[in-house]
């Protein structure tokens, strides 16, 4: 078993491997009760069902990993060579493009106000996955980054958004809603804004739920990365709320569901043919129950052996042009795939 991960978890640079001390897997998020700290824990999408009681896709994989950490310690790797041969997309590009006028139908009804939308990319591996990791964060290196090898299974992140930040009373959140490939073009874009200003409320109403007091601290900043810019929002609050009700308010991520979000957990459930997995979920450091940080899943790959999946999403909204929404999603594959256009 192996953790390493980018230094941004810890307030540092650098990438760090951890000193294993035990990894516990469960079901269900009434189970989590860390007995030792720091921890590194994963959350899976699937965890959506718990929380609102809806029936939805799911594997054979846990729903909760967590990992005990005893220590760990800077590393300096040389990468090796890998590479990736496409087999298959869970949606063709047409049949994206489709989904995304049946939402556009479904806004229109009324029936929900955004939706991210996303599409499964299957791949085989030539090489060490922990190798592609190392490549994947020299294309585009994030504070949020892991590798996370379980031997049955291994996960990939890349992560730039900020699912939860709590120290002490303080709760802090940092949606992420628009993608562009020049600043310009996002600053400008009306529809980014739009999406972006949903998600931030339906986080403001998350965190309502464990704080009398949410202040939307910044609205429609921009962040550039080496692929793509990003606009976010970030809300805080102060909490004396456990983690378990913490998470139970704000799970799953805003970003990556939509508004209303229960109504857009159903919504994608029946649009989206793929398991979502632990894409679209949340991990991170805990220090303690009162001092941790959380991403959302976003830019994750999943693997066994030789083949992974990698995932790439886009919010839709009742303006959403389904061509520009498919190139939103290789633009997010950009980063992890070299080849894609």
């Amino acid at each position: 078993m192996r953790l390493v991960f980018s230094g941004g978890w810890i307030g540092k640079g650098g990438l760090y491997q951890a000193r294993i001390k035990r990894v516990s897997f469960l079901k269900s998020l009434h189970e989590l009760s860390p007995e030792s700290f720091p921890c590194f824990l994963v959350l899976s999408y699937h965890l959506a069902s718990e929380v609102f009681s809806l029936p939805i896709k799911a594997s054979s994989l846990p729903s909760v990993v967590l990992v005990e950490i005893e220590s760990f310690k800077a590393i300096d790797p040389r990468e090796k060579s890998v590479s990736l041969t496409l087999l298959e997309s869970s949606i063709s590009d047409e049949g994206f493009k489709e989904k995304v006028n049946e939402v556009k139908k479904l806004i229109e009804e009324g029936t929900v106000y955004q939706i991210n939308l996303t599409n499964r990319f299957t791949f085989s591996l030539r090489g060490d996955p922990f190798d592609l990791f190392l490549e994947f964060y020299a294309r585009q290196p994030v504070d949020y980054a892991f590798f996370l090898d379980l031997e049955d299974f291994y996960i990939i992140s890349g992560s730039m958004e900020l699912f939860l930040r709590r120290e002490g009373k303080k709760l802090r959140s940092e949606p992420i809603k628009g993608t562009a490939s020049k600043r310009g073009e996002l600053k400008k874009s009306e529809k980014d804004r739009a999406e972006n200003l949903m998600i931030t409320d339906v986080v403001r109403n998350d965190l309502g739920m464990v704080s009398k007091c949410v202040e939307v601290k910044e609205l429609f900043g921009i962040r550039k990365y080496k692929t793509l810019y990003h606009m976010y929002s970030a809300v805080e609050c102060e909490t004396t709320a456990s983690l378990k009700d913490i998470l139970f308010a704000t799970f799953p991520p805003a970003s990556v569901t939509g508004a209303p979000k229960r109504k857009a957990v159903e919504v994608i459930d029946s649009l989206e043919p793929h398991c979502r997995d632990f894409y679209c979920g949340c991990a991170g450091f805990l220090k303690s129950e009162e001092d941790f940080t959380l991403s959302v899943l976003i830019r994750t790959a999943l693997g066994g052996g030789k083949t992974l999946s990698y995932y790439a999403g886009c919010g839709i909204v009742w303006d959403s042009d389904p061509q520009k929404e498919l190139r939103e999603v290789y633009l997010k594959m950009k980063a992890f795939f070299s080849t894609s256009t």
